[in-house]
């Protein structure tokens, strides 16, 4: 059971979203205005569908909150689906009268064929409605309440687009991240990101979907977190799981990533430089090449993470595909849908790789208060650093 876990409840086109967050210390002041930015970040991005333009996602704190602060209590949230009033029918609790159009068109690369297969369903909406990525608006919001606990630790988390559909970004050595945000494909090189806004228009007439990299930087994160003793506690691999369970998401890597499988080891593997060159910070390395994780480990280096999304399957023109019913070929079904989601997410690993953290910083330094875990973690400390040492 992990120190810092979550629930989210709902339907793409159902009332709304519900979380549940457990493992926060009492003490933290928390607001719904410290959720807003997060869910408004995924909204946006170049590429989105027409959903974007319904909703206007608000995570209500409804639980474990009082006066501004965490009881240490579970926080429950709930965030309103606006497009519900148009389902009403379709996507009532109650059963209805009237007789509702089954989808039966499987489409390829979602979650449709298994799902009713492992489920027993004869209509496909039973599966399509929780396999969308509405349910990501539940995880960002949860990772915008993990943010705010590792914030009063100095910690802070970046993410921005590394390519899409085959065009790459020449990643500055010093990114500005106001102009990452203000990018409409959240690309940290403006003429690059022209470039793949270029790719997105040129797939929209025909139909077509497009994917793409991103990357989640986190700095802030001590040496420590995680663990070398059992698989399920290592912290990349905990890292790995989180985002892989993100819709769309495919293939992750860690600092250099896949690049690394065609370097030398010499090459490859971070220094540790010695104490006359820690310049404040306990056992510094000479690169990042690792992505600081090492053994299953945070090394104190900033946390960086690759993830690769491919192109959603909802596609505009149909590609070939079976029928429930018939077993006959059809075109598969199609609904509102997004060319491009990469640049949301980059914000939604981003949530994911918070909550993670959240769950092995609670591990680590534990505290039911918030001052407690402060304690905890600034005892650690001093038990790490170049003075300690010293002495």
């Amino acid at each position: 059971m992990g120190q810092f876990r979550f629930l989210t409840a709902g339907e793409s086109h159902g009332k709304g979203l519900t979380m549940i967050i457990e493992g926060l210390p009492s003490g933290l002041p928390l607001a719904e205005s410290d959720i807003s930015p997060d869910l408004g970040r995924r909204q946006g991005g170049y590429g989105r569908g027409g959903r974007m333009k319904i909703e206007k996602d608000h995570a209500e704190i409804t639980a474990g909150v009082r006066h501004g602060y965490t009881l240490g209590s579970p926080v429950s949230m709930w965030v309103q689906n606006r497009d519900w009033v148009n389902w009403t029918e379709k996507m009532a609790i109650e059963p209805v009268e009237t007789e509702i159009e089954r989808v039966t068109r499987l489409r390829p690369g979602h979650a449709d064929m298994p799902g009713i297969v492992k489920y027993g369903f004869d209509d496909v909406r039973n599966i399509l409605e929780r396999a969308s990525a509405r349910e990501t608006t539940a995880r960002v919001a949860v990772g915008a309440v993990a943010k705010r606990l590792l914030a009063e630790f100095g910690v802070v988390f970046r993410s921005h687009t590394i390519s899409i559909a085959g065009v790459h970004a020449d990643v500055p050595p010093v990114i500005d991240w106001e102009a990452v945000e203000a990018d409409p494909v959240r690309c940290s090189d403006s003429a690059s990101g022209q470039r793949m806004v270029d790719a997105i228009n040129a797939a929209k007439p025909d139909g077509d979907t497009v994917g793409g990299e991103v990357e989640v930087r986190v700095s802030g994160i001590p040496i420590g977190l995680g663990s070398h003793v059992h698989w399920d506690r290592k912290l990349d691999g905990r890292i790995a799981q989180a985002i892989c369970s993100i819709n769309a998401f495919k293939a992750v890597g860690f600092g250099l990533g896949f690049a690394a499988t065609g370097m030398r080891g010499s090459q490859v593997h971070d220094v540790i430089l010695p104490v006359s060159e820690w310049r404040g910070q306990a056992w510094r390395h000479q690169s990042n090449n690792h992505g600081g994780i090492e053994g299953g480990m945070s090394t104190g280096e900033e946390i960086v993470v690759r993830a690769a999304v491919k192109p959603i399957p909802t596609l505009a023109h149909p590609l070939p595909s079976v029928d429930l019913d018939s077993g006959e070929e059809v075109l598969a079904h199609y609904e509102r849908s997004d060319v491009c989601v990469v640049p949301a997410g980059g914000v939604v690993a981003e949530a994911m790789v918070a909550i993670v953290l959240a769950d092995a910083w609670m591990e680590k330094f534990g505290g039911d208060t918030l001052p407690e875990s402060r304690a905890n973690y600034e005892h650690y400390l001093s038990t790490i650093g170049p003075r300690a040492r010293a002495d």
